[in-house]
């Protein structure tokens, strides 16, 4: 019995997408053709590999455990690809990327234009997730995040510090006067994130200042932005961010300000991959620069509340 490394890719595929049709978007193939290839792999194989059900494609115990070998020769083949590229100076091919969109949406823009510049080979793709990034199942090559705490062996490196305060629109304040202390926050309407769709206690920013409800709710830094660009009432904004909206305004900025950090995440089976090794710190000292760069355009005083 012969297995080709085309097989497993499908494989691998069909496990961590769970199903055909993802798998088939990944892979760029048609999902009845996919389906082919999971059971000729099957018949080769002479046991189930996936248990079928509307809900998708799980793995059996057998797919379990070829699961664990298919990924050690999808490492040998990246090791294969990176000792052939050899260190000629120059990156390629693709580095998928996963962030909290407000890093995917203003940090990761600058950052990663300069690398392709430098890197005109390499294919980086940005993908920008309100939730919690699965590296096991293969959903970025590196993930950005703002908690060091992830499930399975990744490899965690703390990137840098950044900064939020309470925001408002010039307009909103224009109609309902200012704010001059933190009594006077109970007045106003608030813009936040959905509570149940928190997949970060980092991010629970409302539930630290004891508000308990907010007027208009996404899960979507940018869609917040938006809802606080049409007066929809006050939020917390990245400082990084404010560069990009100045139709708003700090509030009580000398009295909050809240304090987080950015995380670089990998599977730790990449660390001999030096092609992502190398992505990642062109990325790390990218993010390192970017931020404080961005904040720097605000006069923005010292204090710390929370984490």
């Amino acid at each position: 019995m012969a297995l080709d490394w085309d097989d497993l890719r499908v494989f691998l595929a069909v496990a961590r997408a769970e199903s055909l049709s993802a798998a088939g978007k990944i892979l760029k193939r048609d999902p009845a053709t996919v389906g082919r290839r999971i059971a000729g792999l099957e018949n080769l194989v002479g046991v189930p590999l996936f248990t079928k059900s509307p809900q998708g494609y799980a793995l059996t115990e057998a797919g379990t455990r070829l699961m664990s070998h298919a990924e050690q020769v999808e490492q040998s083949v990246a090791l294969g690809l990176d000792d052939l590229v050899g260190d000629t100076g120059g990156l390629s091919g693709q580095v998928r990327i996963g962030a909290t969109d407000g890093c995917a949406s203003y940090i990761l823009p600058q950052v990663c234009a300069a690398i392709s510049r430098e890197h005109p080979d390499l294919e980086l793709q940005i993908v920008a997730l309100p939730r919690v990034i699965n590296l096991s199942k293969r959903e970025a090559d590196l993930a950005i995040t703002v908690s060091p705490a992830q499930a399975g062996r990744v490899k965690i490196e703390k990137i840098t510090d950044y900064h939020l305060h309470l925001a408002v629109s010039k307009d909103y304040l224009a109609r309902h006067g200012p704010i001059r202390d933190l009594s006077d926050l109970k007045k106003h309407a608030f813009v936040g994130y959905i509570q149940d769709l928190i997949f970060y206690a980092e991010l629970d920013f409302l539930r630290e200042l004891g508000v308990d409800r907010v007027s208009l709710a996404s899960n979507l830094v940018s869609v917040q932005l938006g809802c606080l660009k049409q007066s929809g009432g006050i939020g917390v904004v990245h400082d990084f961010i404010l560069p990009f909206a100045t139709d708003l305004t700090r509030v009580l900025p000398r009295t909050i300000e809240f304090k987080r950090s950015f995380y670089l995440l990998r599977h730790a089976d990449d660390s001999k991959v030096e092609r992502l090794n190398r992505v990642a710190e062109l990325l790390t000292r990218g993010i390192r620069n970017e931020v404080p760069r961005l904040e720097a355009m605000l006069d923005r005083p010292r204090a710390a509340v929370g984490r």
